[in-house]
């Protein structure tokens, strides 16, 4: 009687232990990449034992403001496969953070990796007081002193990955007028909207984010705003209207070089001209 007492307790605390396991991988973040069909989905700790995880420190982490030290593994791992004619979107919970083409992930130099926050060292919190951090995922850039990456890029708690159709054939009222020739500055700045503007912006209601305010409906900045003061919005958005709240960051002239803001505000310019009708409501 006693030894099946005995053996009936030990059944009970193996499914205990089963179960405190399951539970424990269920809970343990994971993030899910799908691209050319096939969706797969990596753990925080499956990431992490990977052979290419390895430790990288950025000098300055514009998430946090201040330089970090990072377990991460190569954006490339988990594009493999993916034709730099590809793009695909990042998305933190269901909200989409960034859009961003292939061929800027996979830039020789630019030093793209998905850092992952370990389960017994978590990242400092973004707000004090606030336990939310840069995780479970965060894309940083460790060549980014060299490659002029957009802080709006460093997208952080990141949850899922997918490939999708380039922004301008998913939403083809953000592309200009198609009389423009190939070499026109316009052509330049649609590339640089796409690559600046549309991680938090819209244009004619086309585009993945909800951010910002859409640029041309029912006004574009350039029917309202001096040259020199969209300029000075761009390059410094406190310095032209003091906004606590305001989530708009600087560009500044290594991030956005003088011809590049010149081509952006040609774009501007030329889609005031193309407008849509406002969505119903």
């Amino acid at each position: 009687m006693r030894r099946r007492c005995i053996e009936h307790l030990r059944r009970i605390a193996g499914l205990t232990a089963s179960v405190l396991a399951l539970t424990a991988a269920a809970a343990e973040p994971s993030l899910t990449v799908i691209t050319g069909g096939r969706t797969a989905i990596y753990t925080s700790g499956g990431l992490l034992s990977l052979p290419t995880a390895t430790a990288v420190t950025v000098s300055a982490d514009p998430v946090y403001r201040l330089g970090m030290t990072y377990r991460v593994v190569p954006i490339a791992m988990l594009l493999s496969g993916s034709s730099t004619e590809d793009t695909v979107r990042f998305l933190a919970g269901d909200r989409v953070v960034a859009t961003i083409p292939v061929a800027t992930l996979l830039a020789q130099g630019s030093g793209a990796y998905l850092a992952v926050e370990p389960a017994d060292a978590p990242w400092p919190p973004l707000k004090s007081g606030e336990p939310a951090t840069a995780g479970p995922f965060h894309v940083v850039w460790a060549r980014a002193d060299k490659s002029a990456v957009a802080q709006e890029l460093w997208l952080a708690q990141i949850t899922r990955i997918e490939e999708v159709q380039p922004l301008a054939k998913r939403f083809p009222m953000i592309v200009p007028a198609s009389s423009v020739a190939a070499n026109h500055p316009i052509r330049a700045g649609f590339a640089a909207f796409q690559k600046h503007c549309m991680s938090c912006h819209t244009i004619n209601g086309g585009g993945d984010s909800i951010i910002g305010p859409d640029l041309n409906i029912p006004y574009n900045p350039t029917e309202y705003m001096r040259p020199e003061a969209l300029r000075r919005l761009i390059r410094d958005p406190q310095s032209l209207r003091r906004w606590p709240g305001s989530r708009m960051p600087a560009f500044d002239a290594k991030t956005l070089p003088d011809r590049e803001m010149a081509e952006l505000l040609a774009y501007l310019r030329h889609m005031a001209d193309r407008k849509v009708a406002p969505p119903a409501k």
